[in-house]
C-alpha cells in the first residue's frame, strides 16, 4: 500500500494524458499563447502502462484520465483499452466535445462513469467563457451517454459574477434526467486571476439551492471530495466540492500523474517528482512514488489555509491546472 505520514491509504491515480485542450476556459488555461509540452516531453502508451501497472501493484484500484481534454489525444483510445485489461475501476474527466468519437473506446475499455466539465447551460455564456462554439455538441454528447446508461457528473466551477446565477439551472436540470452535478468552489492556480471575492462557498451554493428546493443530505463515500445532496422527486442528485472552505484532505486518497510523467501528491503541492525520466533511466520509481508521499503536506500543499480570504495568489507556486491535470 502506497500511505503517507499523516496514514492515508493512497489508491486512486489520476493521469494526465496530455496538457493540451480544444476549448480555453480561463480558470483552466493561462491564455491564448499557452504554450503545449512537445510530444516527445510527454509519457508515450506504454510507459503510461508501465506506470500504471507500479502503482495498481501497490495498491491502487481506481485510475481517472485527465487532460487538458484527454481526448484529443490521438492514442487515447489505444491507452484507454491498455489501462481496461489492469481490472482497475477505470474513469474518465472530459469536455465531452469529443465523446461520440470514442464511445466504442469506453465500452471496450469498461468505463461507465464519465465526468464532463460543463460551467453554464447558455450557449452564449459557453462561448465566453470556453472561447469556442461547442455547447450543442457537448449537450448532444451528454445525452448520449444518459441513453447508454453511463453515469454522468457534471463539473461545475462556480464563479461569482460569472455564472452563480444558474445553478439553480443546473439543479433544475436533475429533475427529469439521472445526472449529478457537482458544483466546484473556484480554486487558485497559476494565472487563472482568482480572488477570493470571486469564491461562491460551499455555504452560498447550499442558500441559493435551499431558497428554491428542499435539500436532503446524501451518504458520501469515504473518500469523497464531494458533499453529496439529493431534492425530494428529482431524478438526480448533486454536491459541492468545498476545497477552499471547507478541505477534504485528511481523508485524500489521491496521487496525480502529469501529462510529463511527475508525480504530485497534492493539487496544490509545489513538489515534483519526475517519474517518466527515472522509468527511462531504469530507476527504482516505486521508491520514488514512496518518497513523494512520505513528503506530503498535511492539508493544501502546505501553501495556505482554508482562511481563504487571507490568500494572496500570486504568492503561490504551482503550474496551472490544464498542466497538472483535472
Amino acid at each position: 500500500m502506497l500511505i503517507d505520514t499523516h496514514n492515508r491509504v493512497h489508491n486512486y491515480l489520476r493521469i494526465s494524458l496530455t496538457d493540451n485542450c480544444n476549448l480555453r476556459c480561463f480558470y483552466c488555461m493561462p491564455d491564448e499563447t499557452y504554450h503545449f509540452m512537445p510530444n516527445q516531453q510527454l509519457m508515450q502508451a506504454d510507459e503510461i502502462l508501465a506506470l500504471a501497472k507500479i502503482f495498481v501493484a501497490n495498491g491502487v484500484n481506481k485510475i481517472r484520465l485527465t487532460g487538458g481534454e484527454p481526448l484529443v489525444r490521438k492514442d487515447a483510445g489505444e491507452i484507454m483499452c491498455m489501462l481496461g485489461t489492469l481490472g482497475v475501476e477505470l474513469t474518465i474527466t472530459t469536455n465531452a466535445t469529443r465523446v461520440h468519437h470514442f464511445l466504442p473506446d469506453f465500452e471496450a475499455a469498461g468505463i461507465r462513469s464519465v465526468n464532463i466539465s460543463l460551467d453554464t447551460l447558455q450557449a452564449d455564456k459557453f462561448n465566453l467563457i470556453t472561447k469556442r462554439n461547442q455547447y450543442d455538441i457537448v449537450k448532444e454528447n451528454i445525452q448520449r451517454l444518459l441513453q447508454q446508461n453511463y453515469r454522468v457528473k457534471i463539473n461545475v466551477v462556480v464563479v461569482k459574477g460569472l455564472n452563480e446565477s444558474e445553478i439553480n439551472d443546473f439543479i433544475e436540470w436533475t429533475k427529469t434526467e439521472s445526472i449529478h452535478i457537482r458544483f466546484i468552489e473556484f480554486m487558485p492556480f497559476d494565472g487563472n486571476q482568482w480572488k477570493s471575492d470571486k469564491l461562491v462557498t460551499w455555504q452560498e451554493i447550499l442558500a441559493i439551492i435551499g431558497a428554491k428546493y428542499s435539500i436532503m443530505v446524501a451518504e458520501n463515500a469515504p473518500h469523497d471530495t464531494s458533499k453529496n445532496y439529493t431534492i425530494p422527486n428529482h431524478k438526480g442528485s448533486f454536491a459541492v466540492i468545498s476545497t477552499m472552505s471547507a478541505p477534504f484532505c485528511s481523508t485524500c486518497n489521491r496521487i496525480r500523474l502529469t501529462a510529463d510523467g511527475k508525480i504530485k501528491n497534492c493539487l496544490f503541492s509545489q513538489e515534483e517528482t519526475d517519474l517518466l525520466q527515472a522509468l527511462r533511466n531504469g530507476e527504482n520509481v516505486l521508491q520514488l512514488i514512496e518518497a513523494s508521499l512520505q513528503s506530503k503536506h498535511k492539508e493544501l500543499g502546505g501553501q495556505f489555509s482554508n482562511n481563504f480570504e487571507q490568500i494572496n495568489a500570486s504568492e503561490l507556486h504551482n503550474r496551472s491546472m490544464i498542466s497538472i491535470g483535472g
